[in-house]
């Protein structure tokens, strides 16, 4: 009927648009984080796999051997130990960051503000928190992966590397974090424009709910 109208209105305003973004930035910060936090499977030397890896690098392939491979290993998975904690935070966020505006379209289809035009301002509350909140999470974010990048394991392990022509080991953000960071400055301006819309959408059902007693 009407009511089932009105609801699957709400998914077509400016505000239902704003938190599908919302919902598009967190999933990508979700992927972003898991990536930035790699694997814990440490260095395999490929020529030990055989087959196509080896003949793939060739056969003149050197690798790690005994003692070289062994302290491969151990640095990537201390390096991985290093990144664990920052990686898991963000994936924390980013998935608090996908449930929050999930909530919101659901109970904006519930049409709760309409019976509850309050809740808006309180919508409206905890979007800029969120959104202020932003700024020092990110700094946490990039300032604890850089002290992973600058600690001696990561420095050692990138010369290992180095010793044996291998790139992209480097102690630097990657494109993965620094795609992460992106995502969540988006985020944050997302954050403010639902906000703003918000208190417009709690002016236009306060005036709706008016008219009535004015007639």
């Amino acid at each position: 009927g009407s009511l089932e109208r009105r609801r699957c209105l709400y998914l077509h305003t400016g505000r239902a648009f704003c938190q599908m973004v919302e919902v598009l930035l967190a999933v990508l910060i979700l992927v972003c984080s898991s990536v930035s936090c790699g694997s814990a499977g440490g260095y395999t030397g490929l020529p030990a796999l055989g087959g196509i890896y080896y003949y793939q690098y060739g056969g003149a392939y050197s690798g790690f051997g005994g003692a070289e491979g062994q302290r491969a290993q151990q640095l990537d998975q201390r390096f991985y130990l290093l990144k664990l904690p920052i990686a898991r935070a963000a994936m924390v966020v980013g998935g608090c960051l996908l449930i929050f505006p999930c909530v919101l379209i659901l109970v904006s289809v519930l049409q709760v503000p309409w019976y509850f035009p309050a809740w808006l301002l309180i919508e409206c509350t905890l979007y800029i928190v969120i959104a202020v909140s932003t700024v020092p999470a990110l700094y946490y974010f990039l300032h604890s992966l850089l002290s992973v990048y600058n600690s001696s394991v990561c420095k050692e392990r990138e010369q290992l590397y180095q010793s044996k022509g291998y790139q992209g080991f480097w102690c630097s953000l990657h494109g993965a974090e620094i795609a992460a960071g992106l995502l969540a400055c988006m985020a944050a301006m997302a954050y403010l424009l639902s906000a703003g819309l918000a208190v417009r959408d709690y002016r236009t059902v306060h005036e709706q709910k008016q008219k009535p007693l004015q007639l």
